[in-house]
């Protein structure tokens, strides 16, 4: 059977240290996530980039880089993308009826061709993006990363800029399922509940994920309860992985879970939980991989990245959980299919130009 690598860890600095080497050649790690004290400039970006790939020529280098508050990358020649409020408050222009919700769609793609081409120009494989979450207003970890309160004007705004995103030879991966714009809590500090009903969420939030079953690539659930589904984060349970996301609704992708060091990752059940219990959750839940994110840079030297890859082949000696074939070749199928285009070459690419010409509109 093919090797099942399902770890998406960090490092911490602008260069791999031996340590950082050591872990990403580990057969359980299907890649790294990259973060703002991971940039100083394109150049070092690329070179830690192509650091990555020579380790491993498999290994998938993500970030979170949406655009507005969420973008890692700012300085040298990274464009300041919009939130992605801005193209649902363009698409209503005059009642969200007429060519405003043309320009909406067109501006959305151009939003994705612009933020997937620099990365790829950079050696970025995908970022976590789109936002599928609904603006319900009360969020303030979600907010303007969210494109509209409704799911239909989401799902299509959406689904423009995975187009931009696939022109530019990167997959997607929609976010959080199957809602994370309804609860004030923010998972990253805490364990949000959404007492709603599944009819609820599956009519609004969840939408999306059904419209769209078709064209993501992959998904990461929310570290949300839902307790009239299930006791457990959706990142956690099977109800909501295989039951809806998969059966149900019909997604055949890849899924990531959020990051295991968030407060909505350690606790399940009402037990406190390490990092490989939760790893180990999630994957038996259905999550192909799963992330653990920041613990390059505490005190101990990465020691919880080391436990976690220690913790989750012990688990898989012991039948704790089982490495899937499928689950690594959904991780395979999100590398990009071609090369990347240079930054100089991109800078004077008449399909750049234009696209740059709609987001600065956009945002105008």
């Amino acid at each position: 059977m093919k090797t099942h690598a399902p770890v998406i860890l960090d490092v911490a600095g602008l260069r791999l240290t031996d340590a950082d080497r050591k872990r990403l050649a580990n057969p359980l790690c299907g890649g790294m996530i990259l973060f703002g004290r991971n940039w100083q400039d394109r150049d070092q970006l690329l070179q830690l980039c192509a650091e990555i790939k020579s380790v491993r020529e498999d290994l998938l280098i993500c970030v979170d880089h949406e655009g507005g508050r969420v973008q890692r990358f700012r300085t040298d020649g990274f464009t300041h993308l919009p939130p992605m409020r801005a193209l649902g408050e363009l698409w209503m222009q005059g009642g969200g009826q007429g060519t405003s919700a043309m320009w909406a769609t067109d501006a959305a793609t151009a939003a994705g061709f612009v933020l997937a081409s620099e990365l790829r120009a950079c050696g970025v494989d995908l970022s976590f993006t789109p936002v599928l979450d609904l603006d319900w207003g009360g969020s303030g970890v979600i907010g303007d990363r969210a494109f509209s309160p409704d799911a239909r004007v989401t799902t299509v705004l959406a689904k423009s800029v995975m187009h931009g995103l696939l022109q530019a030879g990167m997959a997607n991966c929609g976010k959080h399922f199957p809602g994370h714009g309804f609860v004030k809590a923010d998972s990253h500090t805490e364990i949000p509940v959404d007492k709603r009903s599944l009819k609820a969420i599956l009519a609004d939030d969840a939408a999306p994920y059904e419209w769209l079953s078709a064209s993501l690539t992959s998904v990461m659930p929310a570290h949300v309860i839902y307790p009239k589904v299930d006791s457990r984060p959706a990142g956690f349970s099977s109800k909501w992985l295989d039951d809806i996301l998969r059966r149900k609704l019909g997604f055949q992708g890849a899924i990531f879970s959020d990051d295991l060091s968030m407060a909505g990752a350690r606790l399940i059940d009402g037990k406190r939980v390490s990092y490989t219990e939760a790893a180990t959750v999630a994957l038996n839940a259905g999550c192909d991989m799963v992330l653990l994110c920041n613990q390059s840079v505490e005190t101990e030297g990465g020691a919880a990245v080391d436990e976690l890859l220690a913790g989750l082949e012990k688990a898989r000696r012991q039948a704790k959980w089982r490495p899937s074939e499928a689950s690594e070749w959904r991780r395979l199928d999100l590398l990009p299919t071609r090369g990347t285009v240079s930054w100089d070459a991109l800078m004077v690419e008449a399909r750049y130009m234009r696209a740059l010409d709609l987001v600065a509109q956009a945002c105008g």
